[in-house]
């Protein structure tokens, strides 16, 4: 099942962001009231907790690594927007890495199945699996500020104003090297271009990934290597 599948059955739904973080709302409080940060203060106190609890990030941080918060993932999935545009920028580069613990997907797949129903949900899970890199942390801490720490990211792409505001953004900053944007921002940022020769090194050869199916596309480099 690739990503055009999956969006192509999602189409049929009117699923909104609005019903998205609504969501996830009431996905987190329900499933663990003290782990989802509700203001700029709570995500403060829960980032400088969250920093008790880990011994050490598991991963060497990389700008090229990046966690996608459960209602981006949603929103990717629903709506041809910010969110497709800012997660196409990793799905087209496979040098990049989409960082998400279960816990992250099982918070986006419970989102999905009750906005749709629960074979897509499924269906996006094993597509998304596949693509992710795991990661694992403490049962309590955030899913995406927890992906980032333990596996090394240094962006989150959330569209939760209580991990996007610029109080949340400093305290996070004190604790771990981390930016945390909403999709459109991460979108106008994010530089394949810029990133390349610093993570990979030599000249960025283009897109080498479909975005859509994720198979292997011939880059600029090879176009004139063979052209």
């Amino acid at each position: 099942m690739t990503f055009a599948d999956l969006f192509g059955r999602a189409a049929e739904y009117d699923a909104t962001e609005d019903a998205v973080r609504v969501a996830l709302a009431d996905r987190r409080s329900n499933s663990d009231p003290d782990r989802s940060p509700r203001t700029d203060e709570d995500a403060d106190s829960h980032t400088e907790d969250s920093s008790k609890d880990f011994s050490t990030a598991d991963r060497d941080p990389s700008p090229a690594r990046v966690v996608a918060d459960a209602d981006v993932l949603a929103m990717d999935l629903f709506i041809d927007g910010s969110a497709r545009e800012a997660l196409d920028a990793l799905r087209s580069h496979s040098w990049t890495t989409l960082v998400a613990s279960d816990p992250l997907l099982d918070d986006a797949e419970a989102v999905i199945a009750a906005l749709a129903d629960d074979e897509l949900a499924a269906d996006w899970r094993a597509a998304v699996e596949a693509w992710r890199e795991p990661v694992a942390h403490p049962t309590n801490d955030h899913p995406a500020l927890a992906s980032a720490y333990r596996g090394g990211a240094m962006q989150v792409v959330s569209l939760d104003p209580s991990l996007t505001g610029p109080k949340a953004a400093a305290g996070l900053r004190d604790r771990m090297p981390v930016s945390v944007r909403d999709p459109r921002a991460f979108a106008t940022v994010f530089s394949p271009r810029g990133l390349y020769p610093e993570t990979v090194g030599g000249e960025y050869p283009g897109p080498d990934r479909d975005p859509r199916s994720l198979g292997a596309v011939r880059s600029k480099t090879d176009g004139d290597q063979h052209g």
